[in-house]
């Protein structure tokens, strides 16, 4: 029945072929959404995304490593294996596989090392994006990876090293930035909290065969992010409209860079490790 004249029309109606009124949805539909879109908690949906993302790749590399040294899932990942699927080698970087830097960051060496950093994800992802929203947390999160590895590269470009870590201390530093730029209460308990996350990691980051350099330059991009981009504004200011775009050249940026390592996979596959 239309709500405005009345009269009876059909389920597939969208405008009302008697009174020419525009028609909503049903009722009964309005709450299949709004069901359908409870099971999925909105705040944690992004967290989700990013996390089956790396367990995608983890799962990539698992397979790779029993294909290629017939090793099994408990015996850990080689080094080849890593090196084919884009972690930070200094050698391949400076030939020109800059792309490693962010690369780099989607992947990881066992099980336990997944788990810790899939841990602080959910947790941080989360929580970034209630502040900041989605285009500061995409920006935050590839450009800290970025600079984390970079600073790998040049601290330690001897060492072979990968995870989202870096991005982990990126998204602690854009908390940081927040906590420093205001002065409410808020923010005393932002700094409060999030130094602690900071002293909890770099502690854990002495530890042998942590890569500290990518924490400490995950950190600093995080929180240049934040700094420079602030919590966001009016939804449709042109300020806004900026970020967005920054997020989408972020997306696109690590496309290209996945592009590159999948044909790079492909060459190392067949020209260096002798696999047809």
């Amino acid at each position: 029945m239309c709500p405005n004249c009345r009269a009876f029309i059909t389920t597939k109606d969208r405008v009302c072929p008697y009174c020419g009124v525009q028609l909503g949805p049903r009722a009964i539909d309005v709450r299949a959404a709004q069901l359908a879109s409870s099971l999925v908690p909105q705040a944690n949906l992004t967290s989700m995304i990013v996390l089956i993302v790396n367990a995608a790749f983890f799962l990539a590399e698992l397979i790779a490593n029993y294909r290629l040294a017939g090793a099994s899932p408990a015996s850990g990942l080689t080094n080849q294996v890593l090196v084919l699927f884009g972690a930070k080698v200094a050698p391949f970087i400076y030939s020109g596989q800059w792309w490693r830097l962010i690369t780099a960051g989607f992947l990881h060496g066992g099980f336990v090392h997944i788990a810790m950093n899939s841990w602080a994800l959910f947790v941080l992802v989360g929580e970034v994006e209630q502040f900041y929203g989605t285009s500061r947390l995409i920006v935050a999160y590839i450009f800290s990876t970025f600079t984390g590895f970079l600073l790998s590269l040049l601290w330690s470009p001897r060492s072979l090293s990968l995870g989202a870590s870096a991005a982990c201390y990126g998204l602690i530093g854009i908390m940081l930035a927040m906590g420093l730029r205001r002065n409410d209460p808020l923010a005393q308990a932002v700094r409060a909290y999030y130094r602690q996350w900071v002293i909890f990691g770099l502690v854990l980051s002495l530890l042998p065969g942590i890569d500290i350099a990518a924490h400490i330059g995950g950190l600093a991009g995080g929180f240049l992010v934040g700094l420079v981009g602030g919590l966001p504004g009016l939804p449709n200011s042109p300020r806004e409209f900026v970020w967005k775009v920054l997020a989408g050249v972020s997306i696109a940026v690590t496309l290209y860079a996945f592009w590159q390592d999948y044909l790079s996979y492909n060459f190392l596959l067949k020209q260096v490790f002798n696999h047809a």
